[in-house]
């Protein structure tokens, strides 16, 4: 491993306010008007796990560092850092001019009273098991805080670049108002939210990453993407974000509309919950990985707008398809390993689907309910409001659920909550064993990274082969601007933090 991993803060997203009066020169700004289909769920940023929350969140508050386009670490609330030679210590200075909305500057002390915060197993944050490793924060000075981990871990630093690990101020933390009120750091600040509605912010002067050239943002909710694009045709919209891949295929057609897409690292998955009746036999959970046709899931729910995928959607540690248990559409198969289960009759199970989040959700239970008929096992689905479907998600209350889960450019931080025995997410996994523990956690430890590709493609191997999940395909985010719209760029995690670098040059 290198010995040092520097980074410096450069001007974040500064955007150029061009000007809408030509003859007097004078540079105008207005708000953005944005759309999209789901509303976020909650507003404490440790705690949110659905996408329409996290896009909405990273608006407002920040981490440490952030991913760009290109899924690279890049400056956040840290300016720069450096992790020792056994990448057992990382120590970060802070960009110099953050500060929080009501102007107060952002502190090592807020630093760690954020980390203490996320690992309080009784405020239940969702990227707790990515911070366990941390053994004390030092805050030696007013700029620097200091991470001492457990033992060697290289994907800490990606870990950080998430909203789940949001710097958040010590004083709301002692008053109790995270999720309640929102004071963060990041380009727009909190005015107004009406869920299921609306929400309006307002472009952050002070932020320390750059000028916003837009006053702020006014969010609308309309849950029917057909909407959305009438919305964009008639130019009530100048921004959505779209899910359907079929509405996205037809913003290109539309005069002054233009369509940004990019793979996503995010993943599609038939969850299985290994606690529950039939689902507890290995070979059942095989046999119905064995059933599903994965190709023919994309090509029905999401117009083969995507590419089939393993458990590790990133191309760096992904193992080719053909080395993983029965990734082609073996029927044969799947009724043998039914029968050697004590289940040559079948059965009949539940499986759960969000309502719009993902928009192929529905389409998706409705081809595996078709696929696993073909060897007895019938399934009756429930489509349950994103709200409710993530409480019952969060409580492993399900037999089957249709999933959209979050990617990460490193295996570790994508799935150590899933599948190590001290995840915070393990119950929802509902499965683990010593071998998935063990390569996770060598995979923690390893710094050389021929090495962890090998343990990471052993681990996916596993994985795939136990089978409690059934992944299936990875997909596109889709934004649809006008033409007047310039300085967006989606990136691999679908974030949207980059309206921050927007601007309106009607």
């Amino acid at each position: 491993m290198s010995k040092m991993i520097t980074k410096s803060l450069g001007t974040v997203g500064l955007a150029v306010i061009l000007s809408t009066t030509a003859l007097s020169g004078v540079s105008m700004a207005e708000n953005l008007k944005v759309a999209w289909s789901q509303d976020a769920t909650g507003l404490d940023p440790h705690k949110q796990t659905a996408f329409s929350s996290i896009r909405f969140l990273e608006l407002m508050y920040e981490p440490l560092v952030r991913l760009d386009k290109d899924a690279e670490i890049v400056p956040a609330l840290a300016g720069s850092w450096q992790f020792n030679d056994e990448a057992t210590v990382l120590t970060m200075k802070l960009d110099e001019g953050a500060k929080f909305h009501d102007g107060s500057a952002v502190t090592p002390a807020d630093v760690k009273a954020s980390f203490e915060r996320i690992l309080d197993e009784e405020v239940g944050s969702a990227a707790r098991a990515n911070f366990t490793a941390i053994t004390s924060i030092d805050t030696p000075d007013d700029m620097t805080v200091v991470f001492n981990l457990d033992g060697p871990n290289v994907p800490f630093l990606t870990a950080l670049a998430s909203v789940n690990a949001a710097i958040v101020q010590a004083s709301a933390i002692e008053a109790g108002t995270i999720g309640t009120e929102v004071v963060g750091s990041g380009p727009f600040k909190y005015e107004s939210w009406t869920p299921n509605s609306s929400a309006t912010l307002v472009a952050n002067e002070d932020w320390h990453g750059g000028e916003v050239a837009i006053d702020g943002l006014d969010i609308s909710v309309l849950p029917d993407e057909t909407s959305i694009l009438a919305a964009l045709r008639s130019k009530q919209v100048d921004f959505a974000l779209i899910n359907d891949p079929f509405v996205a295929t037809l913003i290109p057609q539309a005069s002054g509309l233009k369509l940004a897409k990019a793979p996503v690292l995010s993943y599609h998955v038939l969850q299985l919950n290994p606690s529950r009746g039939p689902l507890t036999e290995q070979k059942v959970r095989q046999a119905i990985s064995c059933a599903v046709d994965r190709q023919d899931v994309l090509d029905t729910a999401l117009l083969g707008e995507g590419a089939v995928t393993g458990p590790l959607t990133m191309a760096a540690y992904a193992t080719p398809q053909d080395q993983l248990f029965c990734y082609q559409q073996d029927l044969e198969k799947a009724t043998q390993l039914m029968a050697e289960a004590g289940f040559a009759d079948g059965f009949d199970m539940n499986i759960m689907a969000a309502t719009g989040e993902p928009p192929t959700a529905a389409s998706e239970a409705q081809v595996l309910q078709s696929q696993l008929s073909e060897i007895g096992i019938n399934l009756t689905i429930e489509m349950k409001e994103l709200n409710v479907y993530v409480d019952h998600w969060l409580k492993a209350d399900f037999d089957m659920a249709v999933a959209l889960n979050g990617g990460k450019p490193d295996p570790y931080t994508m799935y150590n909550r899933y599948w190590t025995k001290d995840g915070n997410l393990q119950k929802v996994a509902n499965y683990i064993d010593d071998d998935l523990d063990s390569l996770m956690a060598q995979g923690r430890e390893e710094t050389d990274p021929a090495k962890r590709k090998e343990i990471f493609q052993s681990f996916e191997k596993h994985l795939a082969e136990v089978s409690p999940w059934v992944w299936l395909y990875t997909g596109y985010s889709y934004a649809g601007t006008q033409d007047y719209v310039d300085g967006f760029e989606p990136t691999p995690t679908g974030s949207l933090f980059g309206l921050a670098n927007v601007s309106v040059n009607k």
